[in-house]
């Protein structure tokens, strides 16, 4: 059903979570100081009421509003949910955080929650200039949180770095637009232009000559380099490392997470709901479109893959190291866009989220103020003076390697296993190379993730590490990332089963 009206209703979440923003900045105008709790409880408050407001839009067949370019189906609410949760987390670790590293509390939280405003646009896009909005959003508010430490060079260079690659990279993105949007416009047959996914897949669909058109390829082509840089694939990947490294460890937990998701949602939203999915309907030279897509996304995907796994191993920072790994599962990521599974994407992100938020909440406490100690060397034999962290830190390397029983394990086998059958219904045999790569791989990341173990249980105790003092409010968030893990991994059924609805619903809509 679609709506040209204006449905307020069907952007609530997004404007719970931009007049969040707006009070934080007001109140912290208003105050002398405002205190890190309060920051805290109005952006967790406000979270909580987005989210609450996804759940009682949950079940829609895909009405749309704003004239089309907001979308309301349950592939846009299951992401929105990634979305609340990646931020709700980041802002637990960040609470004690904020404060011992004497940063403005208002402007961070206030950040944060701009940047959620943006990665939910990004999923609610009908519109290929609405996720252009949604992405610049973020990205506006990523740069400057990375850049947050102002004091410190290193994530000065990271905020210019990224600020600099990420405007090039949109470039390519808007070019890649332009293309898509000139060549869906057939003054003959459509004598309105548009850039309107719905509209373009139904267009590419009922003209399967659009798909022989150099502009559309091109389209394509310049539109899969501007999300290959937010994802990190690559060749476009060389940002993520110094960024990761260099921006606060909060920030690189939600950049990791939070951005990297959001973009993975409009690639899915592009290339599988609309270019796919019009593969499915169209003839003539469909295929030979879909055949070049397909085949440059795997040259991506093991390129991807290949890079992030070998180059992580001789790494000795414990956040560059994860930043090769988070290249690494970019790379899985994009075989489930490949095989034109969102589910299997959609499942992933949400496992690795989990994970990887986890994963830095850890290393946000052992850095200690000003990221000192993010040495791998500076986890050696701590296993036992913080049997805690040391415990939760390996079960979220031991997941992101993928061993059984965790949302890691799970998260892998989903999109491997989409891959095979994709390959297997089309003939594509690239599809099952593309696979055993990435099997290859997988055993390859267990090199690096094994190492921080063993660092931490049997080597030699690092000289003058103590035991930090863990904040509630950290605790809560590692002790949600573990549950959440592990449900992922031992009882999936309830989320797949929902994926498996939603995946239904759009397909038969």
């Amino acid at each position: 059903m679609e709506s040209l009206g204006i449905d307020y209703q069907s952007i609530l979440p997004e404007t719970i979570t931009a007049s969040v923003a707006v009070l934080i900045m007001m109140i912290d105008a208003i105050a002398r100081k405002i205190e890190r709790r309060v920051a805290g409880a109005v952006s967790l408050l406000g979270l909580i009421a987005a989210a609450v407001s996804v759940v009682s839009m949950w079940g829609n067949s895909g009405r749309t509003s704003f004239k089309g370019m907001i979308i309301v189906d349950d592939f846009r609410l299951f992401f929105a949910m990634i979305f609340l949760i990646v931020t709700f987390l980041t802002v637990l670790i960040s609470l004690r955080w904020v404060e011992d590293e004497s940063l403005p509390i208002g402007e961070y939280f206030a950040l944060l929650m701009f940047a959620t405003t943006g990665m939910l646009l990004m999923s609610a896009a009908n519109d290929l200039v609405m996720i252009f909005l949604g992405l610049e959003i973020t990205s506006i508010s990523t740069y400057v949180l990375c850049g947050y430490r102002r004091r410190d060079l290193r994530s000065n260079e990271s905020a210019m770095k990224y600020f600099i690659l990420g405007s090039f990279s949109t470039a390519f993105l808007l070019y890649g637009i332009a293309f898509v949007y000139g060549a869906t416009y057939n003054p003959a047959a459509n004598p309105v232009a548009t850039t309107n996914l719905l509209l373009i897949k139904e267009r590419i669909a009922t003209s399967g000559q659009l798909f022989s058109t150099p502009m559309l390829l091109a389209g394509a082509a310049m539109m899969i380099v501007g999300f290959g840089f937010k994802v990190a694939t690559a060749p476009f990947h060389v940002w993520s490392p110094d960024v990761y490294e260099g921006a606060p460890t909060p920030v690189t937990a939600f950049l990791s997470t939070g951005s990297k998701a959001a973009a993975f949602a409009s690639f899915s939203r592009v290339f599988i709901l609309t270019f796919a999915s019009a593969s499915l309907a169209a003839t003539g030279a469909l295929h030979n479109f879909q055949g070049t897509v397909t085949d440059a996304l795997v040259v991506m995907a093991i390129l991807t893959m290949t890079i992030g796994n070998l180059v992580a191993i001789v790494q000795s920072n414990i956040k560059r190291m994860l930043a090769y790994s988070s290249i690494a599962h970019a790379g899985y990521a994009l075989i489930g866009i490949i095989a034109g599974d969102w589910r299997a994407v959609a499942f992933y992100l949400l496992s690795y989220v989990l994970i990887n938020i986890g994963a830095f909440g850890v290393i946000e406490l052992i850095a200690r103020r000003g990221d000192k100690r993010v040495e791998i060397s500076d986890y050696a034999g701590i296993g036992f003076q913080s049997l805690g962290l040391s415990s939760a830190l390996s079960l979220f390397l031991l997941s992101l390697a993928g061993i059984p029983l965790t949302g890691g394990f799970v998260a892998k086998l989903l999109v491997f296993k989409s891959a095979w059958a994709a390959g297997s219904v089309s003939g594509n045999s690239s599809l099952h190379v593309l696979v055993i790569i990435a099997v290859i791989n997988s055993a390859i990341s267990w090199y690096y993730y094994l190492r921080v173990i063993v660092a931490m249980f049997f080597a030699e105790p690092a000289s003058g590490f103590k035991a930090p003092t863990v904040a509630r409010s950290t605790a809560a968030a590692i002790v949600l990332a573990l549950l959440g893990t592990l449900y992922l991994g031992i009882l999936p059924g309830r989320v797949l089963d929902t994926l498996e609805r939603a995946r239904d619903q759009i397909t038969h809509k």
